[in-house]
């Protein structure tokens, strides 16, 4: 190397040196404790220029609602209170790049004339929210117009009240390239509301106990569910007005009730369902016109409907799914329903195998007469351990009329698809 090339690699060396050193020496850390001279959070935030961090320690503070307008990192030290008491939003971020960590938001009182939250980010990217805790908030974090932000890890426990007295645990409108990451949300109205927001992911979520649904998005195209845990929520799951959905990997649980589901899929296309649990739910998969549904390697275990297909829900396919132990494994209200099942595990399947290549020799017909008959009349199900409708079932395999020729699995598996969950 040239003794010229070599003085320009020193000199470009110094400099990144002298450049990472003067960044270091620009952030500061603005402590705030009710005890010193910077005794609320707002007045941190005022003192600080962009980059600083803002370390809040141990105490509750109660103060106006903070507006946080500049790219900060806002600190908790063991988890310091910020109390609404009852009456306001705590803090408004409208600036790019803020980090909220370590955080305990209490009391954000509800209204009927406006969405107040205890976080709510408006018009920013690259906002950080992780590791806070929420109690008692109407809407926890409410993220309007915001792109690539990220949520992880905040535990969040709200009152569960009725539908009109609570908010969102953690809700999206109009935002885009969102990760939900590792949240535990409890007792709001919902758990996860997303509302046109693209490209948002929630991944390792549990949704738990919620008054209305575990998750409820609406228009949201190209978003993805990954590992998430949604149970015992008043309604479950609804998937609404959209395309392009991948849910994969979560579980469905215990979300029961006169007209609960694990999930409802309304008005979408193309959506994919893969290794998802769908186990112990009033209704566990309900698809009130969804276009191209690809389920594949789902368990729908301990249901009472496994699967709901109206007439409205055109060519999907079920294929190496498992059906364990569900009352009615398949319903439908149409003969001429256009979606295909192949190849899934049937508990009910009473046919055999005589070549042994682990398929069934004859096909399964998975909806039973006696659920067309509830269909009409509901109260019917009073009837369904009866003899009498354990003969019909019987006839109707033997000589199939009035089920849906076109539900039927022509290639069932003799043995359980996926692993046992």
């Amino acid at each position: 190397m040239r003794r010229a090339d070599v003085r320009l690699a020193f000199t470009a060396l110094f400099a990144l040196q002298a450049a990472a050193l003067g960044a270091q020496q620009a952030r500061r850390t603005i402590v705030v404790s009710p005890a010193s001279a910077i005794s609320t959070v707002g007045e941190g935030i005022r003192r600080a220029r962009d980059g600083d961090r803002i370390l809040v320690r141990a105490g509750t503070y109660r103060e106006p609602t903070i507006v946080v307008d500049r790219r900060v990192t806002i600190e908790g030290d063991s988890f310091p209170a910020l109390d609404g008491e009852g009456k306001r939003e705590i803090m408004v971020v409208t600036a790019n790049g803020v980090t909220v960590r370590g955080l305990r938001f209490m009391n954000v009182g509800a209204s009927h004339v406006e969405d107040r939250a205890a976080i709510r980010v408006t018009n920013a990217a690259g906002c950080v929210i992780e590791n806070n805790r929420f109690d008692n908030a109407f809407f926890g974090i409410y993220l309007g117009r915001v792109t690539g932000c990220l949520v992880s890890r905040n535990v969040m426990r709200g009152v569960r009240r009725t539908e009109e007295s609570s908010g969102n645990g953690i809700h999206l409108w109009s935002s885009s390239d969102v990760r939900v990451v590792d949240n535990r949300i409890s007792g709001h109205r919902d758990g996860l509301y997303f509302e046109f927001t693209r490209g948002a992911e929630a991944r390792g979520n549990v949704s738990e106990e919620n008054v209305r649904y575990g998750l409820h998005f609406m228009y949201s195209d190209s978003c993805r569910y990954l590992d998430n845990t949604f149970r015992r929520n008043g309604a479950g799951v609804a998937v609404m007005y959209t395309k392009s959905v991948a849910m994969i990997g979560n579980r469905f649980e215990e979300n029961r009730g006169s007209a609960a589901y694990g999930l409802l899929l309304k008005e979408i296309a193309d959506p994919v369902l893969e290794r998802n649990v769908f186990r112990d739910n009033t209704v566990g998969l309900f698809a009130d016109g969804a276009a191209r549904i690809q389920a594949t390697g789902n368990t729908f275990s301990g249901n009472g409907w496994a699967v709901k297909l109206m007439a409205s829900t055109e060519g999907g396919r079920f294929s190496a799914n498992e059906f364990v132990g569900n009352t009615f494994d398949v319903s439908s209200n149409s003969r001429a329903n256009s979606t295909v099942f192949d190849g899934n595990y049937w508990s009910e399947y009473e046919g055999y195998d005589l070549d042994r290549d682990g398929v069934g020799d004859v096909p399964h017909r998975p909806v039973r007469l006696f659920s067309l008959v509830v269909e009409d009349n509901e109260p019917a199900l009073i009837l369904l351990r009866s003899l009498f409708i354990r003969l019909l079932d019987t006839a109707e395999r033997v000589l199939p009329s009035l089920t849906p020729e076109t539900l039927a699995d022509a290639r069932p598996s003799m043995r359980r698809v996926p692993p046992e969950s």
